[in-house]
């Protein structure tokens, strides 16, 4: 029997409540988060606490406290970890919304539209500095270990927006290619996040490298049904337009799928990414593109690495009630309508 529920990763309107691990994790996170923005520079803190206003489900810094618990290990081991995760996390949004000129974040102002371009720049990459300052104030072999492999996450995730950038300026790109980039851009802190959990836990290596695992696979999933929304999301949920995707032209999954398949959806979707596309563009596209069955396939790809995801928690021995949190939580970020 498949471990993946029916119809998940699907763009549909699915209401799956939050799961009480990342409630919970969330009331662990926050108030540590707040005392390591506290020790940024004053000019830094404004632009900060704004973007942090827009709240968020935590759902990085949730799996580094459930990666923890799964090895047996405590949450005041996990909480540096949560909150380096969660900081490094926050610097790529901010330098996102810069390179994607999205003036909003989570209802609010984006950073750079409100307190400008440099200072989103400059405040991004003092998250980034100070999650290593985080892990690393008090030096261990287990916060070394888990240091090292939020640096590599980071410099896999900068390849992969350094590859999504590279896209706009090609026609097509292989179904391959955006798998290999969504795997650097959005696996990789996913998979560090469980990781580092499980390093800071006292797992050995064997134990982190399977919950990796599951992250790594969780992110290609998770980015597969975001993917999904920003063709056939509902704006009312998702606070994008119909199609947002195709109207800003992205070499996302499902044009990846639709090129790979050819036909009459593959001409249509050339011909409007050949030039700034109108909502009755997008329109004829996305319905040929379903017709084509772009729209299941791509479901498929997200349905498929669920399953990958929640398999590799079957390679070690976790405990039960965190091993079933974090099945909860891969559901959870697969069945999501925004």
């Amino acid at each position: 029997m498949s471990l993946v529920p029916q119809g998940a990763g699907r763009a549909h309107s699915v209401q799956v409540p939050v799961p009480r691990a990342l409630a919970r994790a969330s009331s662990l996170l926050v108030p540590a988060l707040l005392a390591a923005i506290d020790r940024l520079d004053p000019s830094l803190q404004g632009p900060v606490r704004h973007h942090l206003a827009g709240g968020g489900k935590h759902v990085r810094a949730g799996l580094v406290l459930v990666g923890a618990a799964a090895v047996g290990g405590r949450d005041e081991e996990a909480v540096p970890g949560a909150v380096a995760v969660e900081l490094v996390h926050n610097y790529s949004l901010l330098h996102d919304d810069i390179i994607d000129r999205d003036r909003e974040r989570r209802h609010l102002p984006a950073v750079w539209a409100q307190f400008g371009e440099g200072v989103a720049i400059v405040a991004g990459d003092a998250l980034s500095a100070l999650a290593t300052k985080v892990l690393l104030d008090t030096p261990t072999s287990r916060s070394v270990e888990a240091a090292r492999r939020l640096a590599d996450a980071n410099f896999q995730m900068i390849s992969g927006q350094s590859a999504d950038m590279a896209f706009e300026a090609r026609t097509q790109v292989s179904v391959e290619e955006c798998l290999a980039m969504e795997r650097a851009k959005t696996g990789a802190l996913l998979s560090a996040a469980c990781a580092i959990g499980a390093v800071l836990g006292g797992a050995d290596g064997r134990a982190a490298d399977a919950l990796g695992t599951y992250g790594e696979h969780l992110g290609i999933a998770f980015q597969a049904v975001d993917d999904l929304l920003g063709v056939w999301g509902d704006p009312s949920t998702t606070g994008k337009p119909v199609g947002a995707d195709l109207l800003a032209r992205k070499k996302a999954l499902p044009v990846a799928v639709a090129f790979e398949r050819g036909g009459e959806a593959a001409e249509e979707l050339a011909a409007i990414l050949s030039h700034a596309p109108e909502a009755g563009d997008v329109a004829r596209a996305t319905l040929l593109m379903e017709r084509a069955g772009v729209r299941d396939a791509v479901a498929a790809i997200a349905d498929e690495h669920l399953h990958e995801a929640l398999e590799a928690l079957e390679r070690v021995h976790l405990e039960a009630k965190p091993k079933e949190e974090l099945v909860e939580i891969a559901r959870y970020v697969t069945a999501r309508d925004r």
